[in-house]
């Protein structure tokens, strides 16, 4: 008879099944195999549902997390959008209110003559751009040249503002080089139509 085919364990030279091999091993013996049967069983019940369970519960924690983020920056964006919309409406009111054949050019004008800067303006480029947005931006470039810091003061002052939606986009200011302590300046000053 072949022993390596026979389900019954061969030890010495008498085939003894499992159960009986196990009731012969003394006390000590018995409790250091019910100890690794123990140890096995805990080991395994550790690896293919304890640990499972955590990692998976980790993961859920991870996305609830992104989700908890994701929602946040969605409600921070919608409260910008809204912000941004009333912005919108305030801005259409105004420019509802503003004078008739406003322009940005005619009113940077008078302004510079209200401020007693007209003799100092060099150049003014005006231009349009249309964009996403429900309005035209208007844009003025003007070049302002041996004025003093004050009247370059009273001319901003006379300029920013809000009740005609005009706005300085962009000054540059630097000291000229012909005549001791008098400026030059490029503004770029903004509005809607």
């Amino acid at each position: 008879m072949e022993y390596w085919k026979n389900p019954i364990l061969q030890f010495s030279n008498h085939p003894i099944l499992l159960e009986s091999m196990i009731m012969k091993l003394a006390r000590r013996e018995k409790y250091f195999v019910s100890a690794a049967a123990l140890f096995i069983a805990v080991f395994l019940l550790f690896q293919f549902l304890i640990f499972p369970f955590f990692e998976t519960r980790r993961r859920f924690q991870r996305g609830v997390k992104a989700k908890e983020e994701g929602l946040k920056e969605i409600l921070r964006l919608s409260s910008e959008y809204y912000r941004y919309r009333k912005g919108s409406q305030g801005i259409k009111q105004i420019l509802a209110r503003r004078k008739r054949g406003f322009t940005l050019f005619s009113f940077l004008e008078k302004s510079a003559g209200d401020a007693g800067v007209k003799a100092h303006i060099k150049s003014m480029k005006p231009s349009i751009s249309t964009g996403p947005s429900p309005y035209k931006e208007s844009l003025v470039e003007m070049k302002l040249e041996a004025i003093t810091l004050q009247q370059l003061i009273d001319y901003l002052y006379r300029i920013e503002s809000p009740e005609d939606v005009v706005s300085i986009k962009r000054i540059k200011i630097t000291e000229n080089s012909k005549k001791s302590g008098y400026l030059d300046a490029i503004l770029q000053v903004l509005t809607f139509q």
